[in-house]
C-alpha cells in the first residue's frame, strides 16, 4: 500500500466519506455529553461536516505512504494536521460568515481559542485510527466500486455540493437579515426563514449561531 497513488476519485469518496462519518461521531458525542441532538453539519441539506471531509482527505494525503511507519510517527503528522486544518478553518469562518462553530477559549493550552490541547491530541489519536483501521478498508471498498457509474455519481454529488453550498450561504445572510428584522422580500428568502432559519442555523452550528 506504500507504493499506492491517491486518485481525485479516491479522494472525493474519502471526503464524503469524513463528512458523514464525522457528523455521525460528533452527533452521538453530543447526545451523550449534552443529552441533546444537535446538527453538526455546515450545510442546510444533508449530513455533511466538511471540515471532517477535509480532514479525511487531508490525512490521507499526508499519512497514505506512512502507514508503516511507527504510531508516534503517524501522531505526530496527524497532531500537526489537524490543528493546522481547525485553526485555518475557524479562521476562515470568522472573517467570511461573521461567527465560529466552536471556541476553546476556556480550554487549556489553546490559540486564540481556534485549537487546543486537548483536541489536538484527539486529531493525532484519530489519525492513527484513520490510516491505520479505517482508510485501508474504505480504500478496498472504494476501489470495487464500477467506474463509469462512480464517475457519474462523483459528478452529480459535486453538482449538489456546490447547490447546498450556495444554499447555506443565502441562508446565513438572510438570517443575518432576519435578526436585523428586516422582512423577506422575496418568495426564495420567505423559504429560507422557514425551513433555514436562525433556530435551524444555531442547532446545525453548534448552538454558536452569530457569536465569536
Amino acid at each position: 500500500m506504500e507504493k499506492e497513488k491517491l486518485s481525485f476519485h479516491d479522494i472525493f469518496y474519502i471526503f464524503l466519506f469524513g463528512c458523514i462519518f464525522g457528523w455521525i461521531v460528533e452527533g452521538i458525542w453530543t447526545l451523550i455529553k449534552k443529552k441533546m441532538l444537535i446538527n453538526h453539519s455546515a450545510l442546510v441539506i444533508g449530513p455533511f461536516n466538511l471540515i471532517y471531509g477535509i480532514g479525511a482527505s487531508l490525512l490521507t494525503i499526508v499519512l497514505y505512504k506512512s502507514i508503516k511507519k511507527r504510531n508516534f510517527e503517524i501522531f505526530t503528522l496527524s497532531f500537526i494536521t489537524g490543528s493546522i486544518i481547525e485553526y485555518i478553518a475557524s479562521f476562515i469562518m470568522e472573517h467570511t460568515l461573521g461567527f465560529v462553530a466552536w471556541n476553546y477559549s476556556k480550554k487549556p493550552f489553546n490559540i486564540n481559542g481556534r485549537i487546543c490541547l486537548p483536541y489536538s491530541l484527539f486529531w493525532g489519536l484519530l489519525g492513527i485510527i484513520w490510516i491505520k483501521l479505517i482508510y485501508p478498508k474504505l480504500k478496498m471498498l472504494i476501489d470495487k466500486f464500477n467506474k463509469k457509474n462512480s464517475v457519474k455519481f462523483i459528478k452529480i454529488a459535486i453538482i449538489f455540493l456546490i447547490f447546498d453550498i450556495l444554499l447555506t450561504l443565502g441562508a446565513i445572510d438572510r438570517g443575518k437579515d432576519y435578526e436585523k428584522n428586516i422582512p423577506p422580500t422575496n418568495k426564495y428568502e420567505e423559504i429560507l426563514d422557514k425551513y433555514f432559519g436562525v433556530d435551524y442555523l444555531n442547532n446545525m452550528f453548534n448552538n454558536r449561531w452569530n457569536r465569536k
